[in-house]
């Protein structure tokens, strides 16, 4: 299955002519992309996140566990995104494993998007709504493959497809709303495409296309391979870099 169908699949807009992204079977659908990120401060390895995204006829998921390595206590948390065929948003559950035992979970309720928040499993969940649809992109703290799927959702609907080549135009910037789950609050961010680089990853140079996400909190750049898989990210403003291992 080339790359063009498996987007399509995940976010039924008009998608086209990608490299062949994976073949590998799995029992919940097909793999679309897995790995793992590994987060620097300050040229330190502080955190690593292992993620997966799979796809199959009911939509797509889009698993990720959290690891951050501190003085006193390592930090775990998990999360889970589940997309259905037209890419809206079904569930999004994020739990923290250790320390603390803090859970979440969104849900879609007509026009709303509804967040319910245990501080303890015995706990009686917090609600708050957000006048958000259920298109509304999930951007959490901590899981970067979140920012995968949003440049995905960049490349269906404002880049054109010719030839069997996704072609973006250089500045050209499209909005999105966005929910981050963690802080519970939502936040309209813009997505634009900044051209080829040639950086070096881990001492290759290697030609990548890069994307600037555009938040009210600063700006991140990211690249992505001509398979449209996230390599890199840079948060200039936090001395924070994110790479593929």
């Amino acid at each position: 299955m080339t790359a063009r169908n498996l987007i399509l699949a995940l976010l039924t807009l008009l998608m086209a002519g990608l490299i062949v992204m994976g073949k590998d079977k799995e029992p919940g659908g097909q793999m679309v992309d897995s790995g793992s990120f590994g987060v620097f401060m300050n040229g330190r390895r502080v955190a690593t996140e292992t993620f997966s995204i799979t796809q199959g006829p009911k939509g797509s998921t889009v698993t990720s566990e959290f690891n951050a390595d501190g003085q006193a206590q390592s930090a775990t948390q998990d999360s889970e995104l589940d997309l259905n065929p037209a890419g809206e948003l079904v569930k999004y559950d994020w739990k923290e494993v250790t320390p603390g035992k803090t859970q979440a979970v969104v849900l879609p309720n007509d026009n709303f998007l509804i967040e319910r928040v245990t501080a303890n499993p015995t706990d009686k969940p917090q609600e708050k709504p957000f006048m958000l649809p259920s298109s509304t992109s999930i951007l959490d703290n901590y899981f970067f493959i979140d920012r995968e799927v949003l440049v995905w959702k960049y490349l269906a609907t404002s880049c054109r497809q010719q030839q069997g080549q996704t072609q973006c135009l250089v500045n050209q910037k499209t909005q999105f709303g966005t929910l981050n789950p963690h802080e519970e609050n939502s936040m309209a961010v813009s997505v634009e495409f900044s051209g080829k680089d040639r950086i070096p990853i881990r001492g290759v140079d290697r030609d990548l296309n890069r994307f600037t996400l555009k938040t009210e909190n600063g700006d991140w750049s990211l690249w992505l391979d001509d398979q449209f898989k996230l390599i890199r990210i840079l948060i200039a403003g936090d001395n924070t870099e994110v790479l593929r291992d």
